[in-house]
């Protein structure tokens, strides 16, 4: 099975951030989801929400000039556009209960054909659970989109029948997004849209334990 051709997890970022429509409010979630941002075009114009209670953060300080009290949920020091507030971590979660984010970026340890999301616990001792705000993101952001490897290091499938690992969420992800391949959850499962260039059909489903279907206008997987 040849799986050359994966995208470096900028280039996942960069095709992500095309998904993301003028004017939302989105949550970018802890660790790859972070870079979606750098990637969003400028003639776009998207306020991004953190859980520990910032709407309207711009991009990373320069060297020197960071504010050790204005940091994000994954404690990277940010700054405020223009408009832009900070408030009660009680209030950052009350607007992702209340369906008041568009769109979250996660990360994942699974995702399962019917779209359940596994991204805070595994077995290895090594990584601790550490849930944070991702459950209530999962269930109360519009959509979610899962940004992910498609194998681990190791090379086992994290597109799975059914997740192994504790969920987050049951049924909530619409698309996955990884070095491989981009993919839809519907009902019949997993529906690859776009794959890189070079990659067999045979090849993606061989590194994928769930089935996967590919749509009538399978297209290339283009990160520019």
């Amino acid at each position: 099975m040849s799986l050359e051709g994966r995208l470096d997890m900028r280039a996942v970022a960069r095709r992500v951030a095309r998904d993301i429509p003028d004017g939302s409010y989105v949550n970018l979630g802890i660790g790859l989801p972070t870079l979606v941002a750098d990637c969003v075009g400028s003639d776009k114009e998207i306020v991004y929400h953190s859980e520990n209670g910032i709407l309207g953060m711009g991009p990373a300080p320069a060297p020197g000039a960071e504010d050790p009290e204005l940091i994000n949920a994954g404690k990277q020091p940010v700054t405020l556009l223009p408009g832009g507030a900070f408030f009660h971590h009680t209030d950052a979660f009350l607007m992702m209960r209340g369906g008041h984010v568009d769109l979250t970026v996660l990360g994942a340890f699974q995702v399962s054909e019917a779209g359940d999301l596994a991204n805070w616990a595994t077995d290895d001792a090594s990584h601790p659970p550490a849930v944070g705000g991702a459950m209530d993101l999962a269930v109360g952001a519009r959509r979610v989109l899962v940004m992910t490897s498609h194998t681990t290091k190791a090379g086992e499938p994290k597109l799975v029948p059914r997740c192994s690992y504790p969920l987050t969420a049951a049924g909530v992800v619409d698309r996955v997004y990884t070095d491989l391949a981009v993919l839809d959850v519907t009902t019949e499962g997993f529906l690859v849209r776009e794959m890189v260039a070079g990659l067999d059909p045979d090849d993606l489903q061989g590194a994928t334990a769930a089935r996967l279907t590919f749509a009538a206008d399978l297209a290339v997987l283009d990160p520019s």
